[in-house]
This record gives C-alpha cells, structure tokens and sequence, in this order.
C-alpha cells in the first residue's frame, strides 16, 4: 500500500535524468560561456566533474526510494542481466530516461540561450586525436567503474545511507581521466539525449560515434554488474529470489 505506481516510478526517472542532464551536461556549455576566450583548465574540468557528481547525489536521496533513481540504461540493463531488476520493465525505463534525456537538454537551451548551442551544449564527442578503439575502451572502463560502484553501494551489507554520496563521488572522479577522451558520457540517455536537441537546433552532432558511446556505455555496466556479482555472492544471497526494482534500488543513481 506504501509502494509507488509504475507511472510514478517513471515519472521520477523522467525528472531524475531531465536534472541530472540540466545541471551536468549544462555545466559545459555554461563554462564555456563564462570562460569566453579563455582557454579550457583542469580547474574548469572539476567544476563540470563537481556538477555531475553533486546533482547524482542530490538526485539519489530526492528520487531513490521511488523509482530506484537509475537515470542511466547502463545501470537498468546491469540489474537485469544479473536479475535484480524484470527485464519487462527495461524498455520503460529506459524510454523514461530518454525522454528525461531530452528535456533536460531542452531545460539547457531554455535557460542559457542559443549560445549554448553554439559552443556545443555538452554534447558528448571524442577528443583530438581519439579513434574508435580509444573511445569505446574509454566509455566502457568509465562506465564499468560507475556500475560497479552503483551495485556495491546498494549491497545488503554496504553501509546504510551513503550510496548517494558514493556514487556521486565515483561520478566525479571518472570524468576526470575519461573526459579528455570522450567527454566521459558514462550514460546512454546522457549521450543521446543532447545530441537529439543539439540537432535539432542546427547544432553539429557526430552521429557516427553515437553506437560506440551506446554499445561500450551498456556492455561496461553489464559486465560491472556480472562482477560485482561475482565477487560479492554468497549463499545467503543465492537463496534471494529476483526481487522488483524498488527494495533493490532504493539508494541507487546515475
């Protein structure tokens, strides 16, 4: 009687992945705005880390006990594949999470005007210099990284109360290393989500790098979720029968 509706769990990934694409995708193009001519710094990097990270944690505690806060295929898709999550309600939510995707980098032209488009919107891209193979190791090992941690911190015998800051903080620092390489998007709905409003607003896209985000995005968080599995399955946890999203995932994130 105390559990969410379907409609309100994707409701709350609709808004949970609308926020975080609001404030961490719109952390680029707003510092790039304000930097002007000045060149891009490290310092700029871990201020566009530090939004992505704080809106994750924000979001964690705000949206958690009421859809599980996934706002990322990857982390849908790693809980199905290790069967914490019904593989019937992945299209939903991953559908909620584009959409959400879509608003959130609507919410960024809205707010910041058509500049933001023009200095890319925060668009996901491979750096100077980086091929294919260097692009899809980048997104896999950044995204592996997040799942993993996702899946740890909701563990039965994780500390209580901390997965919102330790996921946020595992977000925060992968964009670090991963961000020269690919923009470390970590996210499907993050990469595809503001590279449909970019276009739309006559903005340059690469959709020719849109599958290698896709396919390393979503085989890196299922393969973080295969093995955190691995490592951390004991008997007690063979007994558990596959449980619905909402007692697995209530700390869960990005």
């Amino acid at each position: 009687m105390d559990e969410p509706t379907t409609l309100q769990q994707l409701a709350a990934e609709v808004i949970g992945t609308a926020l975080l694409v609001f404030v961490g995708v719109g952390a680029v193009p707003a510092t790039l705005m304000v930097n002007g001519d000045a060149p891009f710094t490290m310092a700029d990097l871990g201020m566009i880390s530090l939004a992505f990270g704080t809106v994750v944690v924000a979001t964690v505690y705000a949206l958690g006990h009421v859809s599980g806060n996934h706002i990322n295929p990857a982390v849908t898709v790693g809980l199905a594949v290790t069967g914490k999550f019904p593989w019937s309600r992945v299209p939903a939510y991953i559908a909620a999470q584009l959409v959400g995707a879509v608003l959130g980098a609507g919410a960024i032209l809205a707010v910041l005007g058509p500049r933001a488009s023009e200095v890319g919107l925060g668009v996901a891209a491979f750096g100077s210099g980086v091929g294919v193979a260097q692009a899809f190791a980048a997104e896999f090992v950044g995204t592996f990284a997040l799942v993993f941690v996702v899946f740890g911190a909701v563990h039965r015998k994780a500390a209580a109360g901390f997965a919102g800051v330790a996921i946020g903080l595992v977000v925060f620092a992968v964009i670090i290393p991963v961000a020269p390489a690919t923009s470390a998007a970590i996210n499907p709905a993050r990469t595809v989500g503001p590279m449909i409003v970019q276009a739309l607003a006559g903005g340059s896209v690469h959709w020719g790098q849109l599958p290698v985000y896709v396919l390393a995005e979503l085989l890196g968080g299922a393969a973080a979720a295969v093995a955190y599995t691995a490592v951390s399955r004991t008997p007690a946890d063979r007994a558990e029968t596959t449980v619905d999203s909402q007692p697995l995932v209530a700390e869960t994130a990005e």
